[in-house]
């Protein structure tokens, strides 16, 4: 791996490389907005998007914060940002749908090619040493494999982080499958990194650990983790009525519904994008891919920017696949 350059001279080097890329460009991009979103996926996708439309396409890019309802709104109403690289739709399906039938917003490249997965997981160790639980229903007829930290007579759950809306989700899925009468507990991980270090702990210790998780983070790639069935198809109608209820009394068995994360454009990037468009309608990775580069970028206190170099000089049968050779050449004489 070719050492990362400290962020001085990249921010030079790339100035001067970006007004060449520019001035070769045949297509007309201009100016492009970028929303640079609060979590280590998007942050390093944005930071991908930065890199290969600057040095690929002679876009002048532009990072700027964002997060999930405040960046889709603006685009739907404002027009702006130009691009969310990674937006996870399930919760504005209906705006977004109007919106790109108006012809205001472009759906490109599903981003998560797997989409965004959530449920409850074992330690792949586990699910080798125990190739019969392959469900949720299998697991928690084994109590003894997954003990609770102050009562290992009993097996534990370990919950979502307190105010998230999985908390909730997860607590009515404990209930729907009786697993306190089959022996368990539902732990309050407390926090995200609480909820982290629970799976570190179990790893560290080569012990059992069940509960709820999702996909892609660092976590995954540094502690590999097997998704369960979930004993049931997915049912909207249940899951909105009950499984996100707190107030719910008797929940059913269902399934988590697949998160659908796609790149977001609008319609006036689109119409200038040029080939520009065609890289981001065709960029997606695999969760797999996410998982492990995010581990890298924990690992190594990495920036987001940082990160997106590591992908780009060590993944190019990845990214390869995105571009023309022409444009691949450009961003590897970047690097």
């Amino acid at each position: 791996m070719k050492k990362l350059l400290a962020s001085t001279v990249l921010a030079a080097g790339l100035m001067g490389f970006a007004g060449v890329a520019q001035a070769e460009s045949h297509g007309e991009c201009g100016t492009v907005t970028v929303a640079n979103m609060n979590w280590a996926s998007a942050e390093v996708l944005a930071n991908i998007d930065n890199l290969i439309l600057s040095e690929g396409y002679g876009c002048d890019v532009e990072l700027v914060p964002g997060d999930t309802m405040p960046t889709l709104t603006s685009m739907m109403e404002k027009g702006e940002p130009d691009v969310a690289p990674e937006a996870w739709i399930n919760a504005v399906r209906e705006p977004l749908d109007k919106a790109v039938e108006e012809g205001r917003l472009v759906y490109a490249a599903e981003s998560l090619s797997d989409g965004g997965v959530e449920g409850w997981w074992i330690p792949k160790y586990i699910a080798d040493a125990n190739p019969d639980i392959k469900t949720i229903d299998d697991a928690l007829a084994r109590p003894d494999l997954f003990p609770a930290p102050e009562d290992p007579s009993k097996g534990a759950v370990y919950n979502c982080p307190s105010g998230w809306n999985c908390q909730i989700s997860t607590a009515n899925f404990f209930k729907a499958h009786d697993a306190e009468e089959k022996g368990f507990v539902l732990v309050d991980s407390g926090s995200a990194a609480g909820l982290d270090g629970s799976i570190a702990n179990a790893y560290n210790k080569e012990e059992g650990w069940l509960g709820y998780y999702w996909a892609p983070t660092a976590i995954l790639g540094n502690y590999p983790m097997t998704l369960l069935g979930f004993n049931a198809e997915f049912d909207k109608e249940s899951w909105d009525a009950c499984i996100v209820n707190a107030e719910c009394a008797d929940p059913q068995k269902n399934a988590w519904p697949k998160s659908e994360v796609y790149t977001v454009v609008t319609d006036s990037f689109a119409k200038r994008a040029g080939p520009a468009l065609d890289y981001l309608k065709g960029r997606a990775w695999s969760n797999e891919t996410v998982n492990g580069l995010l581990a890298w970028k924990d690992k190594n206190q990495a920036t987001g920017e940082d990160t997106a170099y590591y992908f780009l000089e060590n993944n190019e049968d990845v990214w390869g696949k995105w571009v023309s050779p022409e444009v691949a050449e450009k961003i590897k004489a970047a690097l």
